[in-house]
C-alpha cells in the first residue's frame, strides 16, 4: 500500500502516451474469425441482401456493449470475471464462466475445422486431423511462447486478404439501390432458418469472448506501464483514456462490421445470383472471390480463414483462461510468465485440445461455424446484461460509471439478442 502523499501524485498523475488503437482493434480484427466468415456468406447465400440491416442496426449496440466492456478493464484494474466474484455471488460467477467456457471452446473447435479445410485446399494430401493437431498446438505455443502483439502483428498481414471481399464490389454488378434498402429497412420471416441465420449473424459480431477479452486486454495494457493505473486510483487519467477507448472501440468495431457486410454483399451478388443458396464446404465459399482472384480464389479464401483462425483461436482460449482463471483467483495474464501462470496457460491448453477433440465427432466443418455463432448468439444474452449492470454500478465502476446514453444502447443490444433467440426457439417450436 503506497503512502497517502504517493496515492496522491497517482491520482493527480497525467494521462501516460500511449497508441490510440489497441485492444478495440485487436478485438474487432478477431471478431472476424472462421466462424464470423462462414456465416457471413451463408446468410448471402441464403438471404441475398435482406439481413444487411443486422450489420448496421448492430453496430452501435456493438461499440456500446464492448465500450462498457473496456471501461470495466481500465477502470477497475481486473477483468469482467475478477469483478463478478468480487460483487456478485458465486453461482452468477459459475454460471458465466462455464457459459462462456463452452462457447469459446466449441467456436475453437469450429475454427479449427475450417483452418484445416482451408489448408486442405491448398495441400489436399494432409489428411484433416494432422491439420487440426498442428493448429492447435501451434496456437497454444504462440500464447506461451510469442509477445502477444507482435504475434496479431504478423498474422494481421494474412487477414489483409479478405480485402479481396472488397475488391469484389467493383468487379461485378451490385444493385446498390436494393442494398441500400436491405441496410436501412429490416426484413423478417417466421422460418426457422431465418431466425437461425439471425441468431448466428449477432452471436458472431458479439460474441461473448470479445467482451472478456477487450476488458483483460485493458487491465493487461494497465500492468504493462508503471505510469499507468486503474483509473479508480488515477483518476486524472480518466478523461484521456475513456476518449481513447471511445475510439479505440469505434474504430475497431466499424472495421469488423465492414467486413461482415463486404463478405455479405459479394456472396450474394455472386453465388447466390447463380443460383447457389447453400454452403456447405469452403471450396464452394471461395468461388465468390472469383471476379478478381481468378483461379487463386481458394488460395485467397484459405488465406483468409488461416490467418484470421491463427488470430481467433488465440483470443478464444485465452478469454476463456483468463475468465477461468480469474473466477478461481489463479495469476492470469500473457504477460506473465509460464512459471508463474501455470493454471492460467494450462487453461489455455485445455480449451484448445478441447476444441480440437470436439473434430472428431462427425460433422460438416462449414456448417459448424455457423453454429458456433448461433451458441454464441444464445451464450450472449446473459453474459451481456450482467456486462450492463456492472458498468453502471458505482460499487465497480466508482465515478466513472457509464452514462445512461450508453447503458441505454447496452440493455438494447441485451434485448435484441434476447428477442432474436426467442425468434428462434419459437419458430422451431412452431414448426413441429
Amino acid at each position: 500500500m503506497p503512502p497517502p502523499e504517493d496515492e496522491a501524485a497517482v491520482a493527480a498523475a497525467p494521462p501516460p502516451r500511449r497508441e490510440l488503437l489497441g485492444p478495440g482493434l485487436i478485438t474487432g480484427a478477431s471478431d472476424d474469425d472462421p466462424s464470423g466468415i462462414a456465416t457471413y456468406a451463408q446468410a448471402g447465400a441464403r438471404f441475398g441482401f435482406d439481413l444487411a440491416w443486422t450489420l448496421v442496426f448492430t453496430y452501435p449496440l456493438m461499440v456500446a456493449i464492448q465500450e462498457i466492456s473496456a471501461r470495466i478493464g481500465r477502470t477497475t484494474g481486473r477483468g469482467i470475471a475478477g469483478n463478478i466474484r468480487q460483487h456478485y455471488s458465486p453461482w452468477t460467477l459459475r454460471g458465466i464462466a462455464a457459459l462462456l467456457c463452452f462457447a469459446n471452446t466449441v467456436n475453437v473447435g469450429a475454427d479449427l475445422a475450417a483452418m484445416a479445410e482451408a489448408s486442405r485446399l491448398l495441400l489436399h494430401g494432409v489428411p484433416a486431423w494432422v491439420w487440426v493437431a498442428l493448429f492447435g498446438i501451434g496456437c497454444t505455443l504462440a500464447q506461451v511462447l510469442f509477445d502477444q502483439r507482435g504475434y496479431a502483428s504478423i498474422l494481421r498481414w494474412l487477414t489483409l486478404s479478405l480485402g479481396a471481399y472488397f475488391a469484389v464490389l467493383f468487379a461485378v454488378h451490385i444493385p446498390w439501390g436494393q442494398v441500400l434498402r436491405a441496410m436501412l429497412l429490416p426484413r423478417g420471416s417466421a422460418s426457422v432458418s431465418f431466425w437461425q441465420m439471425v441468431v448466428a449473424v449477432l452471436g458472431t459480431t458479439i460474441s461473448p469472448y470479445m467482451l472478456f477479452w477487450q476488458a483483460a486486454e485493458e487491465v493487461e495494457d494497465t500492468r504493462a506501464a508503471p505510469d499507468r493505473q486503474p483509473l479508480r486510483r488515477a483518476p486524472g487519467q480518466g478523461t484521456a483514456e475513456l476518449a481513447r477507448i471511445r475510439l479505440d472501440t469505434a474504430f475497431g468495431m466499424a472495421v469488423s462490421n465492414l467486413v461482415g457486410i463486404a463478405i455479405l454483399i459479394t456472396t450474394a451478388a455472386t453465388l447466390r445470383t447463380a443460383g447457389v443458396h447453400d454452403i456447405h464446404s469452403g471450396a464452394q465459399a471461395a468461388q465468390a472471390l472469383r471476379p478478381v482472384a481468378g483461379e487463386f480464389a481458394e488460395v485467397v479464401f484459405a488465406l483468409g480463414i488461416i490467418g484470421t483462425g491463427l488470430l481467433a483461436v488465440p483470443v478464444l482460449a485465452g478469454s476463456a483462461a483468463y475468465t477461468l482463471g480469474e473466477a478461481l483467483q489463479w495469476p492470469v495474464g500473457l504477460s506473465r510468465p509460464l512459471a508463474k501462470a501455470r493454471g492460467y496457460y494450462a487453461s489455455i491448453a485445455a480449451i484448445t485440445l478441447c476444441g480440437a477433440a470436439i473434430n472428431a465427432l462427425p460433422f460438416d466443418a462449414f456448417s459448424a461455424l455457423v453454429w458456433a455463432a448461433v451458441v454464441n448468439g444464445l451464450v450472449a444474452v446473459p453474459v451481456m446484461a450482467v456486462v450492463v449492470r456492472m458498468g453502471r454500478d458505482p460499487r465497480i465502476m466508482g465515478k466513472f460509471v457509464v452514462s445512461r446514453r450508453t447503458m441505454l444502447l447496452g440493455w438494447i443490444a441485451t434485448a435484441v439478442m434476447g428477442l432474436a433467440a426467442a425468434g428462434m426457439i419459437l419458430s422451431s417450436l412452431f414448426a413441429r
